[in-house]
């Protein structure tokens, strides 16, 4: 029963189902807890429950099914700590759990399940501590990811005993120290991503030993001279970008020559000490204006820095040459469309099955920067089924000098909701939405604005939601996007205080012309 458009809750009395060996119901709009008498199904071998709107935490009678060798509950909305009771699950092969809010630490009895061959991916989640060194239990694993969520401490060594390990992503996490050297033993390794992280120390160089087609190390703390042998030849394979202390490698990559850091750490002593008798003659007239100018600027800069801080830690990064090879060099025919701050194009990435939708601001229009940063402040702690994920942002510099942002989407293959609702005599082809799908595509706008008011820590106002801000899926699922005018009320400031903070915000044609046209009388009158 996947993608068959099935929604409400699942019924309790699904556990009385004794002889189900298999449930799918894959990218449904079910929601509502998992009924704990599911774990009544002891001769489940596969369930799968993704892509849905289920909530709550796990029940622990999952634990009954010891025969499951599947479980799917990825794209959810499923919270709380990970019951122990999986690790009875001793017949597991694959375990998906990404996408959720799951949180706490990674129970080690569940990563030590020795019979997971397939995968275990429990990336996009809240999960924090250490990455248990039980993990090393995991001899027969392929896929193991870990991604983005906020694990810490140091990558264990115990990770040298999962041979069968072929890709490997700790991205997003907060893990600290060296590459283990232990890691050299999985010569099976083909993918490792360990980008966005606060690795330090030298590229260790049994990683140019191994077999590896794709290595991430990007916006770490990386330092010394990159190898040059095996898959540092090759530039398409590699991405160190951030790490500001590596140096030499292959010229592909334009890294300074580690000559010049070691003769710059040699002169350092001698430089410091002419610098300070130089800069301490000035230093207090430098004070003083300084004083005045940190006075005027205090509030951008505080602005700035939590914007910064923003944009380059809570998201995956992506490149501008990523960009320009998934968009064909954003070309015409890859135009989705256009809007007040930017335009958007399709593209695909490197790995050839990822469509994505890719927002290029045009930061000479007033307000795409401030836009840039809305969105991506709205997004950062919010998740939900019928909002557009934001996949990535990319701050950069084109091959022109020029800045260059854009944001980053799952790519929506039905489009806007207004291509649907109005004719256009550009639209080859009949387009036709019945009264059920019109009524679905209600309720999946109102499931969004509910958790957008209600749904988190503050309540954050879309501020221009149109047709043309709703897009839809495959399945003419509806989510809300496009950010760019959102404004986050915090729940402490009091109801007069946060209404008045809003301001009239939005599309003419949207927003009540009687406002609109007060707004701009006031405005000519310099009562505002």
């Amino acid at each position: 029963m996947s993608r068959t458009q099935v929604y409400g809750r699942i019924p309790s009395g699904i556990g009385n189902l004794l002889g189900l060996t298999r449930l799918e119901l894959f990218d449904n709009n079910l929601e509502g807890p998992i009924p704990f008498d599911m774990g009544k199904l002891s001769r489940l071998q596969e369930l799968n429950l993704g892509a849905n709107r289920f909530w709550n935490m796990l029940p622990s009678s999952l634990g009954n099914m010891t025969l499951l060798n599947y479980l799917y509950l990825q794209d959810n909305n499923l919270s709380g700590n990970l019951p122990q009771s999986l690790s009875n699950c001793t017949s597991l092969l694959d375990l998906d759990l990404s996408d959720n809010d799951f949180s706490g630490s990674i129970p080690p009895e569940v990563v030590g399940l020795s019979s997971i061959s397939i995968s275990l991916n429990l990336s996009f989640n809240a999960f924090t501590g250490t990455i248990p060194i039980e993990i090393g239990s995991l001899t027969k694993i392929e896929n193991l990811d870990l991604s983005n969520n906020r694990l810490s401490a140091l990558i264990p060594g115990s990770l040298s005993n999962c041979l069968s390990l072929q890709r490997l992503s700790l991205e997003g996490n907060l893990l600290q120290g060296e590459i283990p050297s232990d890691l050299s033993d999985l010569r099976g390794l083909v993918e490792l991503d360990l980008s966005r992280n606060n690795l330090s120390g030298p590229i260790p160089s049994f990683l140019a030993e191994l077999r590896l087609q794709k290595l991430n190390l990007s916006y770490n703390r990386f330092q010394g001279e990159v190898p040059r042998t095996g898959l540092f030849r090759n530039m398409t394979a590699i991405s160190l970008d951030g790490n500001k202390e590596l140096c030499g490698g292959i010229p592909e990559l334009n890294l300074p020559p580690c000559s010049l850091i070691t003769s710059s750490k040699k002169n350092s002593s001698s430089l410091r000490k002419v610098l300070i008798l130089v800069v301490s003659g000035g230093v207090f007239l430098t004070l003083l204006d300084c004083l005045v100018l940190v006075l005027y600027r205090r509030r951008r800069h505080k602005k700035n820095v939590a914007y910064r801080s923003l944009v380059v830690t809570q998201f995956t990064r992506l490149s501008y040459r990523d960009l320009l090879k998934a968009t064909d060099g954003f070309s015409e025919a890859n135009l989705i469309g256009s809007g007040r701050y930017g335009s958007v194009y399709k593209g695909i990435l490197e790995n050839g099955q990822t469509p994505i939708a890719v927002k290029v601001l045009n930061l000479v229009v007033k307000g795409a920067f401030k836009s840039f940063i809305a969105e991506c402040n709205a997004l950062r702690d919010i998740r939900h089924r019928n909002l557009v994920k934001l996949l990535s942002v990319c701050e950069s510099i084109d091959f022109q000098g020029n800045d260059f942002k854009s944001l980053i989407y799952e790519f929506k293959a039905n489009g806007s909701l207004d291509k649907w609702l109005y004719d256009d005599a550009e639209q080859d082809g009949f387009r036709h939405l019945s009264v059920i799908q019109r009524l679905d595509i209600a309720i999946d706008v109102a499931h969004a604005l509910e958790y957008l008011h209600f749904g988190t820590d503050s309540t954050i106002v879309h501020g221009d939601l149109k047709t043309c801000n709703i897009l839809l899926d495959h399945n003419m699922i509806a989510y809300v996007g496009d950010f760019g005018l959102a404004k986050i009320v915090s729940s402490m400031v009091p109801a007069q205080e946060s209404s008045s903070s809003i301001g009239i915000r939005g599309t003419i044609g949207y927003v009540a012309p009687g406002i609109h046209d007060f707004i701009m009388f006031l405005m000519s009158t310099n009562l505002v």
